[in-house]
Parts: structure tokens; sequence; C-alpha cells
């Protein structure tokens, strides 16, 4: 006789990552690679066309040895290069030149660029716009699925454990 006891409700009471480690989360990672607030600086200015140490402290007011470091470790990372110029009469020296590593970034930025203007820009509006080279329209990040959908509220994304995934195991007291 087959029984007819419903069975229990899953347990939504804990959300569903906490069974799996952040040990090797891309956005820690990511996160780790970046460090802080001057390297997204120095990214900013070289997307901007801004390629040379003492323009990028202009730009910046980023104390040199902090350019310094963040510029070796981007270098470093794979997400600059450096490129030899060199003046007239004066010694050589080197811009930085993103690499394909450090343009795949953009959207990154662009995001950040995004959220910034409509939460934190002045009454005046934003400081800088981004437009299609081509047609000059604005342009927008978006978030599209494989399928070609455009998401546009978070809620209709779910998380789900990718193939590095690993399963947490819970520490001991």
């Amino acid at each position: 006789m087959p029984s007819t006891a419903t069975p229990p409700a899953p347990d939504t009471s804990s959300p569903a990552a906490l069974a799996w480690s952040a040990e090797n989360c891309s956005i820690g990672r990511t996160l780790d690679l970046l460090r802080d607030r001057w390297t997204f600086l120095v990214l900013r200015e070289v997307v901007n066309g801004v390629r040379r140490f003492d323009d990028m402290r202009v730009r910046t007011n980023v104390p040199r040895a902090v350019l310094s470091d963040r510029l070796a470790s981007l270098v470093a990372q794979g997400m600059l290069r450096r490129v030899p110029y060199q003046e007239p009469g004066q010694r050589t020296r080197h811009e930085y030149r993103l690499t394909e590593k450090g343009l795949d970034l953009y959207p990154v930025l662009v995001a950040m660029l995004e959220w910034g203007d409509r939460y934190l820009s002045d009454a005046e509006g934003p400081a800088l716009e981004l437009v299609h080279r081509d047609c000059r329209a604005p342009l927008h990040l978006e978030v599209r699925c494989e399928d070609g959908h455009v998401v546009t509220d978070p809620r209709e994304i779910v998380a789900r454990p990718g193939p590095g995934a690993r399963r947490r195991t819970p520490h001991r007291a």
C-alpha cells in the first residue's frame, strides 16, 4: 500500500551556497589580484588613454611608490604590458598598454561606472559618458544568458555549483 504521507518540505532556512566552499571563488581571487581602489584607478586611466606614469600621477594623485607597485603588479599579472618610448633628448621610458586580459576587465569598469552614475553622481549628472564610437549612442551594460535573453532583474538569476565547486567541510571547534 503506497504511503499517503507528504514528504517533508526542503529546508529553505539556510542558503544553498552554504554547502559549498568559497575558497576557490573567482570573485575573491579577482579581488585579491585587483587589491584596492588605486588599482582600479590605474586601470581607469589606461582604458581612457592615459598610459604614462607621470600623467597617471597627475590625474589620480596616487603616491609614486603605490603607483609603481600597482603598475608592476598589473604587468606581472599580464593585464598591462610595458612599451618603451623616448622623447627627443630624454631617456627611454615606458608607457602601459592593456593586454587582452586587461581589456576583458572593461565590462567590470563599465558596471562600476553605471552604478556610480546611478547612485553617487553629482546633481549636475555624471562626469563621464560612454558612447558607441560608430553611432555615438550612449553605452549601457546588460546581462544576457547564452540563449540571448536579456536579464534585467537579479532575482531571475540562480547561482549553481560549477565544475570547480568544492563541498564545504564544516570546521570543528
